[in-house]
């Protein structure tokens, strides 16, 4: 087990590399960058600062044309909303932001920080990008962490409850439900929370926003505590909706699967009841699939599920932080916030693995190649 456990930390290394190598290679020929969100704000046109100079009128190539004679480089032109700026300010904010230097230099001197863990200051917040992402995982690991735990013990039960009775009437209503469950996105049904419980159009029960209440620190521990919850409710039983269905399904069907299994007719055989059949036997196999998906279940919900919720609700958390980034170019949170969860879902995938042994301990991951 520990050669299995070490081949697998070392496969992070080229696994991870591999996915900073492919996004920084994205954003590299994605249009507008860091420089062009600042030279909108200097110039209050957001819209051309954001695209790349890809042509321009006859006055512009002009200009170019007559700077080119004297001699003088032409940068204005890769940004169409520095137009007019001292050529000298922007090759500044380049130099500032790291643009002056090839983006291969620039990926090593960033996967260099990386590596000890330095993930440098946010280009737009003013802040180190850890203190940021400190700030707002309370908010992530609040909704991750409580969606998780009740997805997880609303499809167990209830699949396991289907696979028993496939095909009887309980199966076919449950079955109905999980369908427009699945059918009908997370977010819509945020909507219809905040309608109906959230003072949209009937009854104000629930708060809009927020994930605690504004006085907070004058609460006791239990107020706090019930406040929590009280914020809480809305957005986890809209991400808990759209997300049981398939875990369910999938966890009927695994058990499915091992009840028409031979070992399982002989047991029945031998005398044992329906009880010890399901849990002595057939629970353990069935569950290896199931905890196979945790890992990436936990950190979907955790950083990337949770984008729209947040909006809808204005919790402030990891995924509102990295839709953010992405919008306006900040590079340090987007690449750090990426390295970070990457290497975070990694170790939780070898986790997920180390859990197959003990639910059964007849698999030897040593036995087989990575």
């Amino acid at each position: 087990m520990i050669t299995y456990i070490i081949r697998r930390l070392l496969l992070i290394v080229p696994t991870l590399f591999g996915i900073m190598v492919i996004n920084f290679a994205v954003v590299q020929v994605a249009p507008g960058g860091p420089v062009e969100q600042l030279i909108a704000q200097i110039q209050g046109t957001a819209v051309d600062a954001t695209a790349r100079f890809g042509g321009g009128t006859t006055s512009e190539v002009g200009s170019g044309d007559l700077r080119a004679q004297t001699g003088q480089a032409d940068i204005t032109s890769k940004y169409r909303g520095g137009q007019g700026l001292d050529p000298e300010f922007i090759k500044e904010l380049e130099r500032q932001f790291g643009f002056d230097k090839p983006a291969h230099e620039r990926f090593i001197h960033m996967m260099g920080n990386f590596i000890q863990f330095d993930f440098g200051v946010s280009y737009f917040r003013d802040r180190s990008v850890v203190s940021l992402v400190l700030e707002k995982m309370p908010v992530s690991i609040s909704l991750g962490l409580w969606t998780t735990l009740l997805v997880y013990l609303i499809s167990i039960p209830l699949g396991v409850a289907k696979a028993v009775r496939d095909g009887t009437r309980f199966d076919v209503w449950t079955s109905t439900i999980i369908i427009i469950g699945y059918s009908i996105p997370g977010f819509l049904f945020a909507v219809l929370l905040i309608v109906l419980f959230a003072g949209g159009t009937y009854w104000d029960w629930f708060p809009l926003r927020g994930l605690v209440s504004e006085n907070w620190r004058e609460l006791s521990l239990g107020a706090l505590i019930l406040d929590y919850f009280w914020h809480m409710t809305l957005p986890i039983i809209a991400l808990v909706i759209g997300g049981f269905a398939t875990l369910t399904m999938l966890t009927k069907n695994s058990f499915l699967d091992e009840i028409n299994k031979q070992y399982v007719v002989t047991a029945r055989a031998k005398g044992l009841t329906s009880s010890q059949v399901l849990y002595g036997h057939v629970f353990r196999n069935a569950m290896l699939i199931v905890v196979a998906g945790f890992p990436g279940a936990f950190v979907g919900i955790l950083f990337t599920g949770s984008v729209i919720i947040e909006n809808i609700f204005s919790l402030d958390g990891l995924g509102l932080l990295g839709f953010e980034a992405v919008v306006s170019r900040d590079y340090p949170v987007f690449f750090g916030t990426l390295f970070a969860f990457s290497l975070m879902g990694l170790i939780l995938q070898l986790v997920g693995d180390l859990v197959y042994t003990v639910i059964d301990p007849r698999i030897d991951f040593e036995a087989r190649s990575v």
